[in-house]
């Protein structure tokens, strides 16, 4: 016998499948939930990236300030030249038969 097309009754679930579902949906939600905020998730992870991103940065700059320096030691070891010249700069040494001479500029209003 077949049925009506307008037959006004709908199929329901059966009981197994919706207790299926219903453990399925406790048992994703804690996993979910680890998965986007726990110790090890994407959060965490997304947080660490940018964390690593930042080091990187200032491990580019000191590995350029390192780069720098090393230069400036290998200039001083090569001879006495780098060595005067650092100390005329940096100390304000007078060589001896050398005259030094100080300006002093004015106060900025006696123009």
């Amino acid at each position: 016998m077949n049925r009506p097309a307008g037959n006004s009754r709908t199929r329901r679930t059966p009981w197994g499948v919706r207790l299926f579902a219903l453990i399925g949906t406790l048992l994703l939600v804690p996993m979910l939930y680890r998965f986007w905020f726990g110790e090890s998730g994407w959060l965490a992870a997304r947080e660490l990236e940018r964390q690593i991103a930042t080091q990187e940065r200032v491990a580019a700059v000191l590995d350029e300030r390192n780069r720098v320096l090393t230069t400036e030691v290998m200039a001083l070891k090569d001879g006495p030249a780098a060595v005067e010249a650092r100390a005329r700069t940096a100390l304000g040494m007078v060589a001896e038969g050398e005259t030094f001479y100080l300006v002093i500029d004015g106060p900025d209003d006696e123009q």
